[in-house]
């Protein structure tokens, strides 16, 4: 990120392999089992959050969890406000969610902005029986009353500090990083 250096290593791949393996268990035993369950991965790197816990969940139980993905760009409450041109993809849940259970998944909650777009485009697709939240990181600052149900780390940061999650899929490695606003 432009304007930020990297600070401090909060997970490296082994972490974020049992972070995301314990998150998986927790699905699996909050709900008992995985019937009508559906993981929701919120474009960009929550998708590929949602396929490895659905491999989690598959190796663990022995049944397939569907895996959709949502993109929330057209929901944002600060569309006016962006300076870069914006590119909405469609949104593809192969299942439907109607009475399902659903798991949105996201790499990082800060003020939960992008979790109440989330929301709000998950039901124009249908009515959940009931919606859950599971994050990497949990940051702190939130400007909503969301929480959610699975962390796979609560890190209180700083307002002059970020949080990059990186992924494989995405990014070509797998760590989370504290980043530091830098001083001029």
């Amino acid at each position: 990120m432009q304007g930020y250096r990297e600070k401090t290593q909060l997970m490296d791949e082994r972490a974020m392999q049992r972070a995301l393996t314990r998150i998986a268990h927790e699905i699996i035993e909050r709900n008992k089992g995985t019937e009508d369950l559906v993981l929701v991965g919120i474009r960009r790197r929550g998708i590929p959050l949602a396929e490895r816990l659905a491999s989690n969940i598959e190796r663990i139980e022995g049944k397939q969890v569907m895996v959709g993905d949502l993109d929330i760009t057209s929901y944002r409450d600060d569309l006016d406000r962006l300076r870069e041109r914006v590119t909405v993809h469609p949104s593809e849940l192969s299942v439907s969610i109607v009475d399902k259970i659903v798991v949105l998944v996201d790499d990082v909650l800060y003020t939960g902005r992008t979790v109440r777009a989330a929301l709000d485009a998950l039901i124009d697709m249908g009515r959940p029986r009931l919606i859950q939240l599971a994050v990497l990181v949990d940051r702190g600052h939130r400007e909503l009353p969301i929480r959610a149900d699975y962390v796979g780390k609560n890190v209180p940061t700083s307002r002059r500090e970020q949080i990059a999650v990186r992924i494989k899929e995405v990014d070509g490695k797998d760590e989370v990083m504290i980043l530091e606003e830098c001083e001029n």
